[in-house]
This record gives structure tokens, C-alpha cells and sequence, in this order.
């Protein structure tokens, strides 16, 4: 009577052990697909932008091939995610694209949108205020909050390989060789130094650059695109994301780890 009692008993908690993990996998399941359907809304928004709008200047040709790269990118991570901080990253990559249709639309005197979700790091990366020209391992480095011919090259602000970027228009992308090694070359930290010094909109010094003064803990809300109009926006990297063409190095020889 007694083993009877205890098999019955056995029986119970491991039906009810079997009971809470299966409800434990379809929860996670369930957060796995909502995350997906959440970063598939900003692929597909980005995927509409890209092939309805055709850069009519550097800046906003520019604007789109990178807003292109990004929309390649986050399909291929939402693909491939297993996990929803996997499909936030694709969100994150999508919302980054979203910033450079925004930059392309404004560079083309269109109306830019309605506003896009933070990007991680966007806020403490700062933003160019205003004009800048700085000579730099023998050629002219420029930054502008606008574009222009001197500067179509532009950054949404965010954090990469570890150090933040200001968001803002730029004669070179002077971030991509980070950007893709995953490491900043030895000559980073003068350029920011000369090229944000004293700028009331980077509020940090090149040694707070270097030691990664942007946490990114302004991270994106990730949430409302604001109705179903049209998205653009104006600067993930959202995050430390490598995978982007850099193009060459910039002039920065070596890397600083």
C-alpha cells in the first residue's frame, strides 16, 4: 500500500514538472515569435522605403546603399534568430536603416517622416552641431549636421566596436573601418579629438571616446512606428555590429584593442 502511495505520488510530480516545462516552452515560443512579427514589421517597412525612393545626389545615394546594406543584414539575422534578443538585434539593424531613409528623404528636401525608435546608444553618442573641417593625416575630414556635397556620408549615432559615434553627416565614413574589423585603428582618438573638440553637441572628450563613454543604456524602445505612414529617420550602428562593406582603411594604420 505504502509503494503504491509512492508511485502515485512520483506519478503526480512528474506530471506536473512535465506540465510547467512544456509551459515554459511554448511562453518562450510565444516571446520568440512575437519578437520576429515585431522585427518583420521594421524589415518590411524598411524593404518598401528602399525600392520606392532613387537618390537624387551623393548624400542621398549614399543614404540608400547603406539603408540597402542594413535591409540585407537584418533579413539574414531574422532568419537565422533563435532567440528574441536575436530578433531585437534584427529590429535594431532594420531601425538603423530606417535612420539612413530618414537622411536620404532629408537630403533630397523631402519631407523626412514621422519619428523612429532610439537606436542603443544613440543619445549618449551625441550629434554634430555644427561645421567642421579638420586636417587629418594629410587630407581634409569634415563633419555637418547637413548634408551636403562636402559631406554625404551619413551616421544615425550609436555605439561601434565599443566607442560612440556622433550621428551627422561626414566627408568620409571615417567609422566603418571599426565598423567591420571590430577594433579601432591608432589614429581614432586624435581625429575625434580634432573633429569634436569643444562641440556642444558631443559631450565628451576624445579620452572619454577611447574608453567607450557611451554605455548605451539609452538604448531603443523598440516600440511604435506611429501609424502606417511612411518611416524614414536621420542615424545601430546601433550596436557593435560588424558585417558592412568598410571600404578601405581611412589612413588608420593598425588597431588599438
Amino acid at each position: 500500500m505504502e509503494l503504491l502511495l509512492i508511485v502515485a505520488a512520483l506519478a503526480v510530480v512528474v506530471y506536473f514538472v512535465s506540465r510547467s516545462q512544456k509551459s515554459t516552452t511554448r511562453h518562450a515560443a510565444g516571446n520568440l515569435d512575437d519578437a520576429k512579427a515585431d522585427a518583420r514589421q521594421a524589415i518590411e517597412r524598411l524593404g518598401g522605403q528602399i525600392y520606392n525612393l532613387t537618390g537624387t545626389d551623393d548624400a542621398s545615394r549614399q543614404a540608400l546603399a547603406d539603408a540597402a546594406e542594413r535591409y540585407t543584414a537584418a533579413g539574414s539575422q531574422i532568419d537565422q534568430a533563435q532567440s528574441p534578443v536575436q530578433a531585437r538585434l534584427a529590429k535594431q539593424t532594420a531601425l538603423e536603416g530606417l535612420y539612413y531613409i530618414r537622411a536620404a528623404r532629408t537630403a533630397m528636401g523631402m519631407d523626412p517622416g514621422p519619428e523612429i525608435p532610439t537606436l542603443d546608444g544613440q543619445k549618449s553618442a551625441g550629434a554634430v552641431t555644427e561645421d567642421r573641417q579638420v586636417e587629418f593625416e594629410g587630407r581634409q575630414v569634415a563633419a555637418s549636421p547637413s548634408p551636403s556635397a562636402r559631406t554625404p556620408n551619413y551616421y544615425p549615432g550609436g555605439r561601434v566596436a565599443g566607442r560612440p559615434v556622433p550621428a551627422g553627416w561626414y566627408s568620409e565614413p571615417w567609422w566603418k573601418p571599426a565598423l567591420v574589423a571590430g577594433a579601432w585603428g591608432v589614429g581614432s582618438m586624435l581625429l575625434f579629438s580634432s573633429l569634436f573638440a569643444g562641440m556642444a553637441g558631443v559631450p565628451y572628450d576624445a579620452q572619454a571616446f577611447e574608453s567607450g563613454a557611451a554605455d548605451g543604456s539609452d538604448g531603443a524602445s523598440g516600440d511604435d512606428f506611429g501609424g502606417g505612414d511612411d518611416i524614414g529617420g536621420d542615424g545601430f550602428d546601433g550596436g557593435d555590429s560588424a558585417g558592412f562593406d568598410g571600404g578601405d582603411g581611412f589612413g588608420f594604420d593598425g588597431f588599438d584593442f
